[in-house]
């Protein structure tokens, strides 16, 4: 945030504060009066009136793939206002620096000068009706959207913000392995004539009231910390591991079958999946969950011998994204690479990793004799020039040649496994 004027278009962001218009401050109201173009996040908050008729952004909310879009689409607008209009007032509902993920968005944008008009918060009503000082408790704030992940490894206290749907208030209580032994307390609408505190077991976080933006849940313990969804699956597997006879014998060779069974699965899903209807999502997803079922299995025999765990896997997945996206992960080291040069870092980074001399090592000999050579192809021209071939003129193509073959006697697969392999001598040659 900058309050200096250095020539760029400018942002006023204000706060509406936790209720109605009775707790906007000074300030706030005097910038609503002098900026001609305001916008306001939502309308849905007692305070809103205040802004007569401008702008909202509620629409976006129900047009948006997820919350996470909504922000950035809300932040990108507020960018291309203050562009045309060189100044514009942006209203948030509590203050402008506390849990407002569009305002971060904002200050980290560069296009832009950001002045912030702190307002009361929700978190001062809070305290106030729960009788607590935050900083003795050592309260964290965490987002109800990003619960599982804000929440990881804690046991409270806690204050979730943006309780504002039942299947916020769902996953929450979903995100304990056991149900907690514990009383938390649902706060809504505080400063308002109708507010509700109610305190309730954690069985009955999402069946109490009807949740809306003005909504937030006070942790103040819990028996076992937080852990996402994933976490809890590699838990119950583990226990199922020591009470299933059958999952107590396997081993990383004698799943292999099973790990096979799911990819095709979820390939035939993939192939019956509709992207625009929607149509087969229900069976992609359930697929995935088998798939995904196999990669905890084989962390919990890992872990059972001490070699690694689901954690590890995660983390060196994280670890190695990041290698390998150094232009999303530090955008400002260059200007942004492009296919080729993000195709040939990766392959690069793969051959450091493992320790290979070529990026022709590691292709798997069990695949299908056309996969592999297709794999083989890609490496060897990651970009090729296009060619005017559709799926039907490639399957007759193909049924054709299966055909040549079968008259003439000859097994295609292994005709092409052997071509394979000399193309493949024939480039790490030329590699070096």
């Amino acid at each position: 945030m900058s309050a200096v004027d250095d020539g760029r278009p400018v942002v006023q962001v204000v706060g509406l504060g936790p209720a109605g218009p009775e707790l906007l401050t000074t300030a706030a109201v005097e910038q609503i009066e002098r900026v001609g173009e305001r916008r306001v996040r939502t309308r849905h908050h007692p305070a809103a009136a205040v802004l007569g008729s401008s702008p909202s952004f509620d629409d976006l909310y129900d047009a948006a793939e997820s919350i996470h879009a909504v922000y950035r689409a809300i932040a990108e607008s507020l960018v291309a206002d203050a562009v045309e209009f060189g100044e514009v007032l942006y209203a948030v509902p509590g203050s402008p620096v506390v849990a407002e993920h569009t305002v971060e968005l904002l200050l980290e944008d560069d296009r832009v000068r950001v002045v912030l008009h702190p307002a009361m918060s929700f978190l001062d009503l809070t305290w106030a009706r729960l009788g607590i000082d935050p900083i003795e408790r050592g309260v964290r704030l965490v987002d109800g959207h990003r619960f599982a992940t804000e929440a990881a490894g804690e046991r409270a206290p806690l204050l979730v913000a943006q309780c504002d749907h039942p299947f916020v208030l769902s996953d929450i209580k979903l995100s304990v392995e056991e149900t907690p032994d514990v009383s938390v307390t649902l706060l809504q609408r505080l400063g308002l004539a109708h507010e509700r505190i109610v305190e309730v077991p954690w069985s009955e976080i999402d069946r109490t009231l009807e949740p809306d933006h003005l909504t937030s849940l006070w942790i103040p313990e819990l028996d076992v910390p937080v852990g996402p969804a994933i976490g809890r699956v590699d838990a119950l597997l583990r226990r199922l591991r020591e009470a299933d006879p059958w999952k107590a014998t396997q081993t990383h060779r004698s799943l292999q079958r099973y790990l096979l069974e799911e990819s095709h699965e979820v390939l035939e899903a993939i192939d019956a999946y509709d992207p625009l209807t929607g149509e087969g999502a229900d069976e992609l997803s359930s697929e995935l969950g088998d798939l995904l079922y196999q990669v905890v299995f084989h962390s919990a025999i890992a872990a059972e011998a001490g070699w690694f765990t689901l954690g590890d896997v995660v983390e060196g997945l994280h670890d190695k994204l990041v290698r390998r996206h150094p232009h999303v992960v530090a955008p400002d080291a260059g200007d942004p690479p492009g296919i080729d040069d993000l195709v040939d870092a990766w392959e690069q980074d793969k051959r450091t990793e493992l320790g290979r001399a070529s990026v022709y090592e590691g292709i798997p000999t069990e695949l299908p004799a056309l996969a592999r050579a297709s794999k083989v192809l890609r490496k060897a021209d990651p970009t090729p020039d296009p060619v005017d071939l559709d799926d039907d003129e490639l399957a007759e193509a193909l049924w054709e040649l299966a055909g040549r073959a079968h008259a003439a006697g000859l097994d295609p697969e292994a005709a092409l496994r052997r071509r394979t392999a000399r193309a493949i001598s024939e480039l790490r040659a030329d590699e070096g």
